[in-house]
């Protein structure tokens, strides 16, 4: 796969009538205007008016929402080295991969899971931080596709992985994936659902708003997902034409350790508050109160 190949900005234009030359000059000039954003490229412009399904006000909140995250959770945006000690501990006990077959309604398939049901080295800070970093990667690499769904495969999660997780870095994330992510999510999919998955939805459903919830799904063996994801979409292990999952793992893997530049380079491109006309924004104003979380103490 080797270095990124961005996509094709004509292209983009030819996929999808909708999209507008207007209106990405329209945005371009908005982005001028306000000096605390980064400088960012038409096809990074065009994948914000996609998600937002090019309409011009929401596109805006949703690129200052963005580039604000990026300067306010460093725990997902800074210290992105894919060789370094952090990125390799979390590629050592999680596997996230993009699937090369869509769905029939031309979704993107992401599918992730545990390979290590030890929780001792388990950081749900990292793992999160290696998906937003994927969607970095891949997203400039495909450009605006139809949507996005998500294949979580909850076998080997414990309670020990559950209690790991923290409100603070739920709420954070749950906030970036709503508010900021340009993509159009279409499905959240647990499969291989654990015992105590209503544990685990008590602490994310209080963050996740209305529509999120109505694309979550969960299913305890793969039939009930064939409906949204086609098995010949999945991967080998679970029946499907994709390949194997070590297979797939190691070239992507591969292809992120070969992007470690564009990734490290990324971590600069994020809202200056110090130039943003009004009142600088900090973590309160667009998380709410933080208080000091701890490691979530679950009977």
């Amino acid at each position: 796969m080797g270095k990124l190949q961005l996509a094709d900005v004509e292209n983009e234009y030819k996929k999808f009538p909708d999209l507008k030359r207007e209106d990405v000059q329209k945005i371009r000039e908005w982005m001028e205007k306000q000096p605390h954003l980064p400088k960012i490229s038409d096809l990074e412009i065009i994948l914000f008016l996609h998600s937002n399904y090019h309409r011009i006000e929401p596109t805006k909140k949703t690129i200052d929402e963005n580039y604000t995250c990026r300067t306010h959770v460093p725990e997902f945006f800074a210290n992105r080295d894919i060789t370094g000690t952090e990125m390799k501990t979390a590629l050592d006990i999680v596997v996230i991969v993009p699937l090369t077959i869509p769905t029939k309604d031309q979704y993107t398939v992401l599918y992730g899971k545990l390979l290590k049901s030890d929780a001792t080295d388990f950081s749900f800070e990292s793992c999160l931080k290696f998906l937003l970093m994927i969607a970095d990667v891949i997203q400039r690499e495909s450009g605006a596709v139809h949507g996005y769904t998500f294949v979580l495969d909850m076998e080997g999660v414990t309670m020990g992985h559950v209690a790991r997780l923290t409100i603070s870095t739920i709420r954070k994330f749950l906030h970036f994936l709503q508010e900021a992510m340009p993509v159009r999510l279409k499905g959240i999919h647990l499969t291989n659902v654990v015992p105590f998955i209503d544990k685990i939805l008590m602490l994310i459903k209080p963050f996740m708003k209305k529509e999120l919830l109505e694309i979550l799904h969960l299913h305890s063996k793969p039939e009930t997902l064939y409906p949204f994801v086609q098995k010949e979409c999945l991967i080998k292990e679970l029946g499907g034409n994709a390949g194997s999952l070590m297979e797939i793992q190691k070239t992507f893997n591969q292809h992120m350790v070969d992007n470690r530049d564009f990734l490290i380079q990324l971590e600069k491109v994020k809202a200056d508050e110090s130039k943003r006309p009004g009142k600088p924004k900090d973590s309160g104003a667009i998380f709410g109160m933080e208080g000091n979380f701890k490691k979530l103490d679950i009977d």
